[in-house]
């Protein structure tokens, strides 16, 4: 399995006199930003089975820019676990359910992603290593066993500059 994890873009600013952040969306710089990282996986061949996004707007907002640009819109579903109180554990319990050659994009929130990639990689073992994921920034993880936990390797890890480099 291939599992991409993709944090949502550049989102408007959280203002205290809302105490619910659930419904900010993606600035104009943000829906660009996500659309070029989009073009440009579309234009490396990636393909996706699956995306699942965060039912906050921007991580929404972010996976569905993914999917219409792939052509996919049915394919996308909200997952309630990968919002920002969302359970980890639960996340991989869903994505070990899948089938194995499936290949499935994650959008979500911040320190969730970057957890979920030190756990499935082990880079949490190691007090020095530990992967930050930035807004727009993609991970490719190969899933290599889902028992008796879910367990991959680090394929890529890339920044919006950097996919979108010409």
């Amino acid at each position: 399995m291939e599992l991409f994890i993709l944090r949502h873009g550049e989102a408007g600013q959280r203002l205290s006199s809302n105490p619910s952040d659930r419904q900010r969306s993606l600035t104009a710089t943000g829906k660009v930003e996500v659309m070029e990282v989009a073009k440009a996986l579309k234009k490396f061949g990636t393909k996706f089975d699956l995306i699942a996004s965060s039912p906050l707007k921007r991580a929404y907002e972010t996976a569905n820019i993914v999917a219409t640009v792939f052509k996919m819109p049915k394919k996308l579903q909200t997952w309630n676990e990968l919002s920002p109180e969302g359970v980890r554990t639960e996340v991989y319990r869903k994505i070990c359910r899948l089938r194995q050659e499936y290949s499935i994009l994650l959008v979500g929130h911040e320190p969730q992603l970057s957890d979920m990639v030190n756990d499935i990689i082990h880079a949490n073992k190691s007090k020095s290593a530990k992967i930050i994921l930035r807004k727009a920034g993609l991970v490719r993880i190969r899933i290599v066993t889902c028992n008796p936990s879910l367990n991959g390797e680090l394929r890529w890890l890339l920044t919006p500059k950097i996919l979108t480099s010409k």
